[in-house]
C-alpha cells in the first residue's frame, strides 16, 4: 500500500504561523504513500512554523508562491491549520482564488484545525458537511456549512479534521481520499 499516490503531486497551502504537525504529519504520510508535494505560500523563501500556536517551531521552504501556482499542476491539496496561517491566507486574493478554483476543478481537499477558515472566505462550505477546530465553527456555520465534531469528516471531495488529536485518522484518511480520484492525465 505504499504506492497508491505513486505519480500524484499534492499542493500544500500553509504561511507563516503554520501549526508544525498539521503541515509535516500530513506531509509524511502523503510522501509514504509515494505522493510527491509542494508547498505554496504567499511569498517565497521560507515560512515559520509553531508548535500550538505559540511556541515558534522551526521553518518550511517555500516551493512556490501560491500567485504563481496553477490548479491544473496538482493532483490534491491540503489545507493546515493553526490560527495565524490560515487568517493570512483568508486576506490574500491569490490564496483565496486558488483555493475556490481547486474546489470549483472537483479535485480532492483536505484540511485540518483552522484551515477550514480558508476555505469559509472562499466560499466553498455552503451546503458542505464537515469538521475544524471548535473556536471556528460558528464562523463555519455563518458561511453556511453543517459542521459535526467528529474527528474526520468526508464530504464528497472534502475531507476535513479537528485537530492534531485526530492526525492518524485524518492522515490515513487523506490518502484514501486523495488515491480514490482521477490522477491527472
Amino acid at each position: 500500500m505504499a504506492d497508491e499516490l505513486r505519480g500524484r503531486t499534492v499542493a500544500i497551502l500553509a504561511a507563516d504561523g503554520v501549526e508544525r504537525v498539521e503541515l509535516e504529519a500530513p506531509r509524511g504520510a502523503l510522501y509514504g504513500a509515494g505522493a510527491r508535494t509542494e508547498l505554496l505560500s504567499l511569498h517565497g523563501g521560507e515560512i515559520a512554523a509553531r508548535q500550538m500556536d505559540l511556541d515558534p517551531a522551526g521553518t518550511f521552504p517555500v516551493d512556490r508562491q501560491v500567485s504563481e501556482a496553477s490548479v491544473e499542476d496538482y493532483d490534491a491539496l491540503l489545507l493546515p491549520g493553526g490560527t495565524m496561517n490560515p487568517d493570512q491566507l483568508r486576506t490574500d486574493p491569490d490564496a483565496v482564488g486558488f483555493v475556490r478554483s481547486f474546489v470549483q476543478s472537483g479535485k480532492p481537499v483536505a484540511s485540518i484545525c483552522h484551515g477550514p477558515w480558508t476555505l469559509a472566505e472562499a466560499d466553498c462550505v455552503r451546503g458542505k458537511r464537515l469538521t475544524s477546530w471548535p473556536s471556528i465553527r460558528t464562523d463555519l456555520r455563518n458561511a453556511g456549512a453543517e459542521v459535526v465534531d467528529e474527528e474526520v469528516c468526508v464530504d464528497g471531495r472534502l475531507t476535513t479534521s479537528r485537530g492534531p488529536q485526530d492526525m492518524a485518522a485524518f492522515c490515513a484518511a487523506i490518502v484514501e481520499q486523495f488515491a480514490a480520484a482521477p490522477a491527472l492525465a
